[in-house]
């Protein structure tokens, strides 16, 4: 195993639990070729988030060079993710894997001190020679202890899509969360610090007891119990949720904080579960949501009466297509999307047209195809089908971009609107 190659950066489905939705909204299960990243790509807005973890990618050049084209990283940066290179004598057993490993994570943490949480993250190259990360990680753990901690979790493309691996990450800090007996909110799922801290004053004139997984230092992680409702502020965290459960957590159903409607739904939800009163909650976003409501009326003249088509992603497609539809005016073609978790998404899938088509999976052949039978105005897909969808004359959204953008809450609903509305705006600039 070859020595950190360091990313210069700037600064399976879900197990069971995974329910069709009601028999009264049909589903187009769909079983084939995918088309996307693997879970190795939430690297890039995770590693943001936890400011003194550091993400130790075991596999290979392959995946190094994902992780640095997806990032858009910078090289005069401090890097907190890099590649432990798996090379030809590791695959071919000439090595010892776990020695190899053993020395360059002590290399590693002899060099960046500041290192406080350190994760061992899988991919399908470790997978492939059978290297037992979780062993690893215990055994690291306990000779690094107590300075740093030593975390595992796969981002291995045979095992998790693109923002599983976030689900990943965030299911194996969960154990490590102290045990607290208070009433208290939990907002579970990555988001920018900017959202973050929007959404905490927003709780906090609303007097509700709210922290955020993850936290911004893994020193600071929030306690978990019996009394903790959770609030998901990503659709994706199936495994998450579960974990959360078994410690004693209690999900609030409610749909994503996407768009004005979204956001007030889901405050609503927490308000709901803290016997806020109603007035309390509307006097307390009277001022965003009226911010929010124009911000999005200055993009609904581009976007009104559209025809989108969501292809398979990020589990992000049902509340987009929710907001696009009862907010900007679009119509919905058909939504796509990797996996549909009944628990997760019944709030959204109420709030659908009844005539759109949902489909769970990807069978990419047959979803092309479709697609080009509809002729959408706008497709939102994956950066492998964007180009040869814009070459047959098709405007395209990447979904990639709809992870990596604060798109959540008032603040940033005149700007996820705007999101859809650009390539739409670029498609009638070059047609005259």
């Amino acid at each position: 195993m070859a020595d950190v190659a360091e990313l210069l950066v700037a600064d399976h489905p879900p197990a069971a639990g995974c329910a069709a939705v009601p028999a009264a909204r049909p589903v187009l299960k769909e079983r084939g070729q995918r088309e996307v990243f693997c879970g190795l790509t939430g690297i890039v807005w995770m590693h943001r988030k936890i400011q003194d973890a550091f993400f130790l990618v075991v596999g290979s050049r392959t995946c190094a060079h994902l992780l640095q084209s997806a990032a858009g990283v910078m090289i005069f940066a401090e890097p907190r993710f890099a590649t432990a290179i798996i090379d030809e004598r590791d695959l071919a057993g000439l090595a010892d894997a776990n020695a190899e490993l053993d020395r360059v994570v002590a290399r590693l943490l002899e060099r960046r001190r500041d290192i406080r949480l350190l994760f061992l993250v899988g991919s399908c190259p470790s997978e492939v020679i059978k290297l037992d990360l979780s062993r690893a990680a215990q055994r690291l753990d306990k000779a690094f202890a107590p300075n740093v901690r030593v975390l595992n979790y796969s981002g291995s493309g045979i095992e998790t899509t693109f923002t599983e691996g976030e689900d990943a990450c965030l299911a194996a800090l969960v154990p490590e969360m102290p045990a607290g007996d208070s009433p208290s909110l939990l907002v579970a799922g990555c988001l920018a610090d900017v959202v973050e801290d929007q959404f905490r004053r927003l709780f906090e004139t609303l007097a509700i007891p709210v922290s955020f997984l993850p936290p911004r230092s893994s020193r600071a992680l929030p306690a978990v119990g019996p009394n903790t409702r959770v609030l998901l502020a990503q659709p994706y965290l199936a495994n998450t949720m579960r974990a959360l459960e078994r410690r004693g957590a209690t999900h609030l159903p409610a749909p994503f904080p996407l768009g004005v409607e979204g956001t007030t739904a889901w405050l609503a939800a927490a308000c709901d579960a803290f016997e806020v009163p109603r007035a309390r909650l509307d006097a307390a976003i009277e001022a965003p949501a009226r911010r929010a409501a124009q911000a999005i009326a200055a993009h609904r003249p581009l976007l009104a009466g559209q025809r989108i088509f969501f292809f398979p992603d990020s589990q992000l497609e049902p509340p987009l297509a929710r907001f696009l539809a009862r907010e900007c005016g679009m119509r919905l073609t058909e939504v796509g999307t990797p996996y549909l978790h009944r628990a997760h998404m019944q709030a959204e899938l109420d709030l659908l047209p009844d005539d759109v088509v949902l489909s769970e999976g990807q069978h990419v052949d047959n979803q092309l195809e479709r697609c080009r039978g509809e002729n959408p105005d706008l497709v939102v897909c994956g950066l492998g089908l964007a180009n040869p969808l814009e070459a047959q004359g098709i405007a395209t959204k990447w979904a990639i971009e709809l992870v990596f953008t604060p798109i959540q809450g008032f603040e940033a609903a005149g700007d996820l609107a705007g999101l859809f509305a650009r390539p739409l705006d670029r498609r009638a600039r070059l047609r005259v």
